[in-house]
């Protein structure tokens, strides 16, 4: 099964953990998974277009999914999908 990194904004969800293992093919299809699982991801990843929220980057592999095919992008068995969450600063 894929992993999922969790950012520590955001492992209230899954209960302190980590790293949670997620049944997906793409990554939107993992993290709809990881909301199933965890509800509240959904709401904190995806706008109401059901896209993800501008400041919330994911990568597979090291590579961001923006610049792949997106929530379409596809994840093998094994690999880590890392949820970034932007940061701003001045």
């Amino acid at each position: 099964m894929p992993t999922v990194r969790i950012p520590t904004q955001l492992r209230s969800l899954s209960g302190g953990t980590a790293e949670v293992a997620v049944a997906g093919a793409t990554v939107g299809e993992l993290l709809k998974g990881l909301d199933a699982t965890h509800p509240g991801f959904g709401a904190r990843l995806f706008d109401d277009a059901g896209q993800l929220r501008r400041f919330v980057n994911v990568f597979v592999a090291e590579e961001d999914v923006r610049f792949l095919q997106g929530l379409d992008t596809p994840v093998a068995e094994g690999q880590t999908v890392s949820i970034v969450p932007a940061v701003a600063g001045g």
